[in-house]
């Protein structure tokens, strides 16, 4: 009775968006998701790096089913939809150094809270946010302000993260916004018994879920709320590198890129979004470059400053990787997420970066 009440809702709420209706926006981010997987796919070097003295690469599921002779071909066997179907048909993304192409972190921390708080405010703030502690984010957020100038209710700007510290890192006045982060009990949306099982099957990390559950929150949250403007935030790719298990972490991209076909395949159906919703996915902070660091991030590691941004926008008329272009700026998200929905940023905060064209 519940999930009927809630897709009856969605309904009406489709119904009340004639042709025309405004623009959307989803934010997604992928944590700590270095520019050496993404533009090249598997790193021999690093699986080999984590392999036990007398392990063959070879003989490694892993390597059987992410290998291939070049970085092209390594990246569509890791990521096919996005790769083979999203960027070249839809989007285009940055950060692919070879080419010409660097998009860098501002702040000088290089670690998540300070990455995402420069993605979601457009500027870096070293002396307030040095840590990765749950304090409540000093500044107000772009999906504050959003919601505000547009009149939105709380659930129509969400945020569905797989790290529970969103909670205090998505908005700086508490409640502003829909937030559902970490193991956090889904209220509403017809999803009982995920409340159980993403209790059931933990990870080791603290205060951090499985990505398969936060998207299927995401996914049940779209579906009944109608948010314009969504962000949805992946841990994995942070997690089991600092694990050290890169078997997990390629498996973590790939299951992404599924996330990714499946969010694309419902926006594409529903009259709402199709035509008129804008995707911007990013990582919050690089990582290091070579097998003795690609497990660490922050101040000290090269290649932690390293990051990369895709679009998928109706704005957007660019196809495949960018060349030979000025570098771009995480602190450059805030104000582009906000223009696609018609809020000028940069008038709020004339120190954040400015909106990417």
């Amino acid at each position: 009775m519940v999930l009927a009440a809630i897709l009856a809702a969605g309904a009406a709420l489709r119904a009340q968006n004639p042709v025309g209706a405004p623009d959307n926006v989803i934010l997604i981010t992928l944590d700590g998701a270095r520019v050496q997987e993404m533009f090249g796919g598997l790193d021999l070097d690093i699986l080999r790096s984590t392999l036990k003295k007398g392990q063959a690469v070879e003989d490694q599921p892993v390597y059987r089913r992410f290998w291939a002779d070049s970085p092209h071909a390594r990246r569509e066997k890791l990521m096919p939809f996005f790769w083979k179907t999203l960027m070249p048909e839809r989007g285009s993304i940055a950060g692919n150094g070879s080419l010409g192409s660097t998009v860098r972190v501002t702040n000088r921390h290089r670690f998540s809270y300070p990455g995402y708080s420069e993605i979601l405010v457009g500027e870096a703030h070293d002396d307030a946010i040095k840590s990765n502690d749950p304090i409540r984010n000093p500044n107000v957020t772009v999906l504050e302000t959003v919601r505000e100038r547009l009149s939105l209710p709380p659930a129509r700007v969400a945020t569905v993260a797989s790290w529970a510290h969103f909670n205090a890192i998505a908005e700086h006045v508490e409640g502003a916004t829909f937030i559902n982060a970490g193991r956090e009990a889904v209220a509403g949306h017809g999803l009982e018994p995920l409340n159980a099982w993403q209790l059931d099957a933990a990870p080791a990390w603290d205060f951090v879920r499985f990505d398969v559950f936060t998207f299927e929150v995401a996914m049940a949250h779209l579906a009944a709320a109608r948010p314009r403007l969504l962000y949805l935030s992946f841990d994995e790719t942070d997690d089991w590198a600092h694990d050290g298990r890169y078997d997990r972490l390629l498996d973590a991209y790939s299951r992404t890129d599924g996330y990714l076909q499946r969010l694309w395949t419902w926006l594409e159906s529903q009259p709402d979004y199709r035509g008129r919703t804008h995707l911007l996915i990013t990582t919050d902070h690089g990582r290091g470059r070579t097998p003795s660091d690609w497990r660490d991030h922050g101040e000290k590691v090269a290649g932690a400053e390293d990051v990369w941004i895709a679009f998928v926008s109706p704005a957007m008329s660019r196809r495949g990787e960018w060349k030979n272009q000025p570098a771009l700026f995480s602190n450059q998200i805030a104000a582009t997420v906000a223009g696609w929905l018609g809020v000028d940023w940069n008038a709020l905060r004339p120190k954040a970066g400015r909106p990417i064209q």
